[in-house]
């Protein structure tokens, strides 16, 4: 049933509506910040969508709907940077190849994108929330190498830190260069930076990746490490759609890593 729809079927009437408190409690319990939607009214975080609409950012709303408050103007500028970095890394990416299978398959756009989506997970798609929590450890201890140590005795990568295809992550500097000049300014503490670079330097010649830049901006900005993950899930929808939409005009079935004229013939 779409949006708005009117439910007409020959079930609509059999339950009557909740009245008096249970209507009270029925209200009660889908009550939100987030939204309230009434005949001919509908407000986002306490601002009718009117007054939003030509007049705030994709990122600025992405920061209002999260955060019940708008932004300051650098502090959005800094969301964005960070939102357009991690939009797309290549079709080589699980969850990019897959979207791309899948639009060959008979499904929809939403499919695709979702079967994209679905795939980022802690291996891929999870170490920015993990660097945060990395970061943000680094913060409380005070003691970068005491941190470093316990986190590789668990693992041996450190979430946030080296690329198998970069030597050096061409996304890195920019993104710590806007987070350098917001410190400067006063926008953010800068203290997820220090405690970035003091790892980096411990660990080097392995340099921050697009991962660890991002984390760096999301810590800085005040997102928890869960929203580092939902934050990237966001840009890379971007990246998915645009390569699903590609491979549904190719005109062919993508059912492989392999081209179908140099599959195996026993394959």
């Amino acid at each position: 049933m779409s949006e708005g729809s009117e439910r007409t079927d020959s079930h609509s009437s059999d339950v009557a509506p909740p009245q008096g408190s249970a209507m009270s409690e029925v209200a009660d319990w889908w009550a939100t910040a987030v939204s309230r939607i009434e005949p001919d009214l509908i407000e986002l975080r306490g601002e009718p969508v009117q007054n939003l609409i030509g007049r705030i950012s994709l990122a600025e709303m992405i920061w209002l709907m999260l955060r019940g408050e708008r932004p300051d103007p650098r502090q959005a500028a800094l969301l964005e940077a960070a939102l357009v970095s991690s939009v797309d890394h290549g079709p080589h990416a699980p969850s990019i190849a897959a979207a791309r299978m899948a639009i060959t398959c008979g499904v929809g756009l939403n499919n695709a994108v979702a079967t994209g989506v679905n795939l980022l997970g802690d291996v891929h798609g999870g170490a920015g929330e993990q660097c945060v929590e990395l970061l943000e450890e680094v913060v409380r201890d005070g003691d970068a190498a005491a941190v470093v140590a316990r986190w590789r005795a668990r693992d041996r990568y450190l979430p946030g830190f080296g690329h198998r295809f970069h030597t050096r992550d061409p996304r890195r500097d920019p993104l710590l260069r806007l987070v350098t000049d917001a410190t400067v300014e006063g926008v953010v503490a800068g203290t997820h930076l220090r405690a970035a670079l003091e790892v980096e330097e411990l660990i080097a010649p392995v340099p921050m990746n697009i991962d660890g830049a991002t984390a760096v901006v999301y810590a800085e900005l005040g997102f928890p490490p869960p929203l580092a993950r939902g934050l990237f899930v966001l840009s890379r929808s971007v990246g998915i759609l645009a390569h699903a939409w590609e491979e549904s005009g190719q005109g062919r079935r993508n059912k492989g890593p392999i081209p179908p004229a140099i599959l195996p013939t026993w394959l």
